[in-house]
């Protein structure tokens, strides 16, 4: 779990309306990815980021075979077999011959795999819940509508 110390962060300079899409852009990535850092720091697995999404990939879509989950994870095949075996040695996932393909296996979420999951979306949602209840209901309303464009935005991507 994360530790209660404060941390540090400063704001990039906010984009005025004629700084454009590369302005906003570059402060969309920064302030995205500090939070999925923060996210993955209240997580508090010993999972990599890449083991995680592949984990969340797999019981989201699965079972898949490693080259479709290295298609969604958008890895190579090798690394995507690196994360399965893994995996597989946390009991995470089970792996089973493919009924399509006798020469490949298809990997399946298993119930530890599952709950452990569950509970770090429960964590992720958590934190979460807690930094929006801060806000009042013209932030929260502006976040919800900022998370269904950028829900638009990444429609179509394939993952």
């Amino acid at each position: 779990m994360a530790s209660a110390s404060a941390v540090v962060t400063r704001s990039a300079p906010k984009a005025t309306p004629d700084a454009g899409p590369g302005e906003l852009a570059s402060r969309l990535r920064l302030v995205i990815t500090r939070t999925a850092r923060r996210l993955r720091q209240e997580a508090g697995t010993e999972l990599s980021p890449s083991q995680t999404a592949a984990l969340a990939t797999i019981e989201r879509h699965g079972p898949l075979t490693p080259s479709e989950l290295a298609q969604l994870e958008r890895v190579q095949r090798p690394t995507a077999t690196r994360i399965v075996a893994r995996l597989e040695e946390e009991v995470l996932v089970e792996r089973t011959s493919d009924p399509a393909d006798g020469r490949s296996f298809t990997v399946a979420a298993t119930p530890k795999g599952r709950a452990l999951m569950g509970k770090l979306r429960t964590r992720k949602n958590a934190y979460l819940a807690r930094r929006l209840h801060r806000l009042d209901d013209a932030d929260l309303a502006t976040l919800e509508r900022a998370a269904e464009i950028l829900e638009r935005l990444l429609e179509g991507e394939g993952r």
